[in-house]
C-alpha cells in the first residue's frame, strides 16, 4: 500500500481494509508501505522495518520473512502502472493485480483508448498533448468542442482533471493537468448517465458485478465527489434491462480484449443511448465505501471472500 503519487493516502486506506478483512485462519498478512523515503513493513504498533528489495523480504528479530504473495493495493505509480507488477514477476512472487503490460497500458489513458478503438469500442473524441507542444486552442476546440474535459494522462482519483466550458478556461486547465503528468488527454463532453462497472475473476471465471450509477453534485465525478461525499452511488444502477446488458457486455469485452485479470473497475457514459468507455482502473479503491466492494456485496460476496479469492487466483495462475 502507499505509492509515489497523490493517491498515497487513499491507497493506505484500501490496504488497511484488506489487512483487516483477510482470513487469519488461512493467511498471515504483513502491511508493507511503499513510500518515497523507502519500503517498510509497518506492524500494528506502527513500528517500521526496512524491506530488502532484492527479494522483497523483511528481517524481524534475526528471522528473515519471505512472502508467498503480494496483495497489491497501490493506486497510481508504482502499483498501477506496471512497475511493481514487473518487479514481482522478476523476483517470482505472485501478486493480485493484472500483469505489468496490462497495468501500463490501462494506466496510460491515451494508449488504452488507442488500443480499444480498432475493436469498435465507443469512446469520446480525443486530442493529445505532450508537455512542450504548441497549444493551439482553436485546433483543440475544433476537434473536441465545448464543453470538454482536460485530464492528466497518467493519474487517478480525478487529480489533474478539469471541465472546460469556455476557450478562456482551456489554458489554465492544461496547466493544472501538467502538474500531475507531462502528457494530457483532452476529450469531448459525453452527456448522459455515468456508470461504473466492476469486472473481477471469481472462482476461475470473469464476473461482471452489479453496475453502479454515479450521480454527482459537482460538475463531474471529481475528488470531492469520489471521497468527500459529494456524490450518490446507486447500486444497482437505474438502467433498463437492455442498457444494463449493453454495458455489462461491453465491460466484459473490454476486460477480455485487454487480457485483464484480477480486479478492474471501468467508467462508462451513456451518450446518445450507447455506453462509451472512459477509463479503466486496475487497482480500484477497496475501502468499505469504495464502489467495487459495494458491487461485490450486492452479489453476496463479502470482503473476506473477495480478498481471499484474489489471493488464491494469483497463487494458482
Amino acid at each position: 500500500m502507499g505509492g509515489y503519487s497523490s493517491e498515497f493516502d487513499i491507497s493506505i486506506q484500501s490496504g488497511n481494509v484488506v489487512y483487516k478483512n483477510l482470513d487469519r485462519d488461512v493467511y498471515n498478512p504483513y502491511k508493507i508501505h511503499i513510500t518515497n523515503e523507502g519500503w517498510y513493513y509497518v506492524n500494528d504498533e506502527n513500528q517500521k522495518y526496512s524491506v530488502d528489495k532484492n527479494d522483497f523480504s523483511v528481517t524481524l528479530n534475526g528471522t528473515k520473512i519471505n512472502f508467498d504473495a503480494a496483495f497489491n493495493t497501490v493506486h497510481g505509480t508504482p502499483g498501477e502502472d506496471g512497475l511493481l507488477q514487473a518487479y514481482f514477476k522478476l523476483i517470482e512472487i505472485p501478486q493480485t493485480s493484472c500483469d505489468f503490460y496490462q497495468a501500463a497500458l490501462t494506466f496510460n489513458k491515451r494508449d488504452c483508448i488507442s488500443t480499444l478503438k480498432p475493436y469498435g469500442i465507443p469512446t469520446a473524441t480525443n486530442y493529445f498533448l505532450n508537455k512542450g507542444d504548441a497549444i493551439d486552442t482553436k485546433a483543440i476546440l475544433n476537434t473536441v468542442g465545448l464543453p470538454c474535459f482536460v485530464k492528466a494522462n497518467k493519474a487517478g482519483s480525478s487529480y489533474g482533471v478539469s471541465k472546460v466550458k469556455t476557450e478562456e478556461e482551456l489554458f489554465p486547465a492544461i496547466e493544472v493537468a501538467y502538474k500531475e503528468d507531462d502528457e494530457i488527454i483532452i476529450e469531448s463532453f459525453l452527456s448522459g448517465t455515468e456508470v461504473s462497472v466492476g469486472v473481477i475473476q471469481h472462482n476461475g471465471k470473469d464476473l461482471v458485478l452489479p453496475i453502479t450509477e454515479i450521480v454527482t453534485e459537482n460538475e463531474f465525478f471529481d475528488y470531492e465527489a469520489k471521497y468527500l461525499g459529494k456524490s450518490e452511488e446507486i447500486t444497482p444502477a437505474r438502467l433498463s434491462d437492455e442498457d444494463t446488458k449493453k454495458v455489462k457486455d461491453l465491460a466484459l469485452r473490454v476486460y477480455q480484449i485487454l487480457k485483464m485479470k484480477g480486479f478492474s473497475r471501468s467508467e462508462y457514459i451513456f451518450h446518445n443511448g450507447e455506453p462509451h468507455f472512459v477509463e479503466m482502473n486496475t487497482n480500484p479503491g477497496l475501502s468499505e465505501a469504495s464502489i467495487l466492494p459495494q458491487q461485490a456485496n450486492k452479489t453476496g460476496i463479502s470482503l473476506k471472500e473477495l480478498f481471499s479469492n484474489a489471493i488464491e487466483a494469483c497463487l494458482h495462475s
